[in-house]
């Protein structure tokens, strides 16, 4: 019998190889730079991501929009960035980290004002955050936080912004300034609904506050991620179906 060729090994060691690193290549961590109030949708998701992306582990970063996009500038390594507001994720487009055409908005949301669930006074309307009952308000940062630009903005359309802007207590997040009220620490705060949500026991709805702009989220791949392919995938995810309905539960509404 005539002996195996001996070039067959090396064949068989490349075709493992090459095997090897398709999977290896497919099994990574994603990393989701999202908007603090996002938080609790997304870890809820992610489950289901992952499901449909055997080998895919998200990895999720949750902060302001502002300083996201700054770690993301300073070379952060991200493949998903998720903005609260449509000015954050301009400024990732015009700087080249995302494509528009890649950019999807997959929610929205709403502003109201919160105070401390055992508040014994509570506002009917922005005015009467005016009175001398309101001493500290609690307002994200407008240079860096989506929430309190759209505050700034609805004071500012109100002629009010000068008058209440002396009693802000800066928040770096808009989940920093939900803590704010719900510890009784201000009287109180400019918040999304779906973070109001999160604490009925601590906090109560004052009043909804119309936005001169609607509270859209854009989401988008990072142009420079080694996944870029998994990375549009989940773009598109948090479109479909079962992500809107996951959303939907924690009280963020349609694009």
């Amino acid at each position: 019998m005539k002996p195996r060729s001996p070039s067959l090994l090396p064949r068989l060691f490349a075709l493992v190889m090459a095997a090897g690193l398709s999977l290896a290549a497919h099994a990574a961590d994603l990393t989701v730079s999202a908007a603090a109030s996002l938080t609790n949708a997304f870890k809820d998701l992610a489950p289901l991501f992952e499901a449909a992306n055997p080998g895919t582990k998200l990895q999720f970063n949750f902060a302001a929009s502002g300083p996201l996009l700054q770690q993301i500038v300073k070379g952060a390594p991200v493949d998903v960035f998720a903005s609260a507001d449509q000015e954050t994720m301009d400024k990732a487009q015009s700087q080249g980290f995302v494509q528009a055409a890649q950019r999807r908005n997959f929610v929205s949301n709403t502003l109201v004002v919160i105070v401390p669930a055992t508040s014994p006074t509570v506002p009917a309307g922005l005015k009467d955050l005016t009175q001398a009952a309101f001493q500290r308000v609690a307002i994200g940062l407008p240079a860096s936080v989506p929430v309190g630009r759209y505050t700034q903005g609805v004071l500012e359309a109100a002629g009010l912004w000068a008058a209440i802007e002396p009693k802000m207590i800066g928040a770096q997040s808009v989940r920093q300034a939900l803590d704010y009220v719900a510890r009784g620490e201000v009287d109180a705060g400019f918040v999304y609904a779906t973070d109001a949500a999160l604490m009925p026991e601590k906090v109560k709805v004052a009043f909804t506050v119309p936005t001169i702009k609607p509270i859209l989220y854009p989401a988008a791949p990072i142009a420079a991620s080694p996944n870029g392919a998994v990375a549009q995938r989940f773009v598109e995810f948090l479109t479909a179906p079962p992500a809107q309905a996951v959303l939907a539960k924690y009280g963020f509404g349609k694009p």
